[in-house]
Order: C-alpha cells, then structure tokens, then sequence
C-alpha cells in the first residue's frame, strides 16, 4: 500500500539529507556487554517521552558490546525513528546514542535543521506506516525510508518553520495538558468519592466504630466486615481457546481480552473472536452480576475489578480473569466492585500477590475469598450503587467534553505541522 501526502513545492530524497542506518542488540546473556555508558534508544524509549529529546535510556550499553553488535553512534542532534512497534515515532538525540534493531538513526549530511526535519517526519509518519511490510509484524525497511520525500526549503527558512513551530506547539501542548490535569483531577474525585461512601456511607453524621482492620479504619457502626468467601456464590476461571486478533462481531462468539476489566469499568468491546465453543466453554457466557477479577497482571493492575452490567451470552471468560457470583441476599455484585477497587482494598491485593518476576503477578482463587469486605445492610448498598451510578453519568458527560476538547487540539496540532512544512502558511505569517 502507498500513501501520497504533500511535501511541499521543493522536496529531496531523504537520502540526500540524511545517513541511515539501523541497530543491534548486544547479546543479553553478556554481562559484560551491559550497562555501561552508552545510551541504547528503543521504541519503548521513544514511546516514554516527554518531549522531543532523548537524553536518557532505560538500558544502556557498554564500549564492548557497542563492538560486538555493530552498532553505530549518532550524534547530538541526530534523529531517531522507530521502524517498527510501531512505526514513525521520531525524537532528536539530545546526547550521543545508539539504537537497537527496531529504530533507525538519521544523522544528518547538511547543514539542515533537526527541528524543521523532526516535523516533517511527525507530517509523513502516515506515509511511513503504510510502507510497512511483514507477515507477522509490520516494519519499514531502510530502502524505502531513503526513499522518501521530505520537504526541502532553504536552511534559512527551515529554521524559521521550525522555530514558529517550537512556538505554537508549544502553546497546544499547554492546553493539552490543561485538559489531561483535568481529567486527572476528575478520576483522583471519582475515587475519592468511591472511596468515602463504601467505606463511611452516604450520611456523614452516622456513628462509626473501628474495624478491627488497620487498613480499613473506622466504619459505620451498624455494618460488619466480612470475607469474601462468605458472600460468595461461586468463583471460577475461565480457559484459553485459540482466538483471532481482531474483536467479535454482533452474532460472534468472543473471549475478553484483560483490558475489558478496568478500574470498575467493563468493556465489551475488548474482546478476541472464536470460530466456536465446546459446551463446557459456554458455560463460561458471561451474566449480569457477574464480579470479573483479573488474576494475573502487573503489580499495579492484577486483581482490577468490573462488573458486568447486561448479559453477554456471546462472550466467554479467559484465563486470566476470575468470575465471582455473589450471594444476592448478602451483597451486590456493583457494591463489592467498587470496594475492591479502592486504594484501602488493594493493601490486601499487594499483600497477596504472587509472582517470579515484578512484572508479573498473580493472585489466587485462595486469596480473593480470604480478602475482607465492609457488609452495610443490603438497602443501604442499593443506595450507595445508586448515587455511585449517579455521580458517574454526571463524570462521564463532563469527561466526553474534555476529551472531545483534547481531540479537536490533537487535530489542530497536527495540521499546523503538516501546513508549515509543506508552505502552506506564508513565511511573513511565521515571523514573530
């Protein structure tokens, strides 16, 4: 597939303003080979940062290892680009650096302007991903990123583009950044407020009395602090069938995925298609009510909690995730969710998980029904899923406007990009 995107009046070759070439990894299993002084730039480096530099790496590697994978080095002032996973993410060395096998290093050949020629890849980066090749994974090779044409102004002038850019985008990304506090500031409220009325109710003047649990603190004195396992119906797993990469359609069957399950939040959507089901996988069908628990993930993310809010008769549960059923007369499916999504819940969570390396853990079905509840009088709870709901639907409206904000500044940050570096803003308008 091709992609034909406007480069401007005057173009080059990106062979002739730039060397390219690829990276290396040392071999992992040499000590010798790592952590030394040499900054080794991955994709993941590149998907980390802050701004356009990169002055640091998460790994770097020594001047023998260096000499054993074949690297080169480019300069300060050089750029970056990942070929692969994904492709086009593009940043300028702020200090001498390396690159393994998933990134390109462009150094330059003229006197050209990092900055200018850093814009004009994040213009093209559309017409790099569609020169993506492979079977497995897609990735750009270097022929066809020599190939390329890039904007070719005068020197003069792409200092000039470039420095009404650093301007602009500049004044973008503060309004950006304005709108993600905000959304910030709108989850941190939404957890307090979860936080309060499972854990206090939803009368600030109630007695309260000491939970007997340090990380709980005092509640209410009318409600108990049970385990789990005494309000619990059943709690099983699910399996791992081969599935697609792609998600479900209406009348498919599908397996979630571990992102369905997201701080209280269930996400049908994320789902793997089955081309079918033994009968005791669809045993596995979710149901309204049913508690999913991840049971295997990061130390921050394992034992994330949703609840399913519909029946799902065409969606199956992994491996990965845990369904818990509820005994009705005692909890709600919605109130136990949201406790075991609060930072008091999760002392017991990091307590329990387990695993070999840090960042993979688990927790078992053992510990999940020893985990303890706070257990208000079950009308009382229909009140606090109520107001819980309430003060949702309010955030969510109030989140879809940030975000469409968000998405309108995304939008207008990338076609003045793309404007200035193809001509399409006068110079005189760049001038301060």
């Amino acid at each position: 597939m091709t992609l034909t995107i406007p480069v401007g009046s005057e173009a080059r070759r990106l062979r002739f303003l730039f060397g390219t070439t690829s990276g290396a990894t040392p071999s992992s299993g040499v000590e010798d080979y790592w952590d030394g002084d040499i900054y080794w730039v991955t994709p993941e480096d590149l998907g980390k940062l802050s701004d356009r530099y990169v002055r640091e790496t998460r790994r770097r590697i020594t001047e023998l290892g260096y000499k054993n994978c074949g690297v080169s080095l480019a300069g300060s002032g050089s750029i970056v680009l990942s070929k692969r996973a994904p492709i086009g993410q593009t940043a300028i060395l702020g200090v001498p650096s390396t690159c393994n096998q998933g990134c390109f290093l462009l150094s330059k050949l003229d006197d050209v302007d990092e900055r200018f020629y850093y814009y004009a890849l994040i213009h093209l980066r559309p017409a790099l991903e569609a020169l993506g090749r492979g079977s497995t994974f897609m990735e750009l090779s270097a022929d066809d990123l020599r190939s390329v044409l890039m904007p070719f102004p005068r020197e003069d002038n792409q200092r000039l583009i470039a420095n009404y850019l650093d301007r602009e985008t500049a004044r973008i990304d503060g309004l950006i950044a304005e709108k993600e506090r905000m959304l910030a500031l709108l989850e941190e409220k939404r957890a307090a407020v979860i936080s309060r009325v499972v854990t206090r109710g939803l009368d600030p003047n109630t007695p309260l009395k000491p939970s007997g649990q340090e990380w709980l603190g005092e509640i209410p004195a009318h409600w108990e602090v049970r385990r789990i396992k005494f309000v619990t119906a059943c709690l099983n797993q699910g399996s791992s069938p081969i599935a697609a990469n792609t998600p479900a359609g209406p009348d498919e069957l599908g397996v979630l995925k571990l992102s369905a399950v997201s701080k209280g939040q269930f996400n049908r959507e994320e789902n793997k298609a089955l081309r079918g089901a033994d009968d005791e996988e669809q045993l596995l069908a979710l149901c309204r009510g049913d508690v999913l628990i991840t049971r295997g993930n990061t130390p921050e993310l394992v034992a994330d909690v949703a609840c399913v809010p519909e029946d799902e008769p065409n969606l199956l549960l992994p491996d990965l995730i845990y369904r818990l059923r509820v005994k009705s007369d005692e909890v709600l499916p919605e109130f136990l969710t949201s406790f075991l999504i609060t930072a008091a819940a999760r002392v017991q969570i990091r307590r329990d998980a387990r695993g070999s390396s840090g960042s993979m853990v688990k927790v078992s079905q053992g510990h999940v029904l020893d985990w303890m509840t706070p257990l208000p009088p079950l009308s009382e709870q229909e009140d606090i899923v109520n107001y819980l709901r309430h003060t949702e639907e309010r955030a969510k409206l109030t989140k879809m406007e940030i975000s469409s904000s968000l998405s309108l500044l995304s939008e207008r940050r990338a076609a003045l990009i793309s404007a200035a570096v193809t001509g399409q803003i006068p110079l005189e308008e760049m001038t301060e």
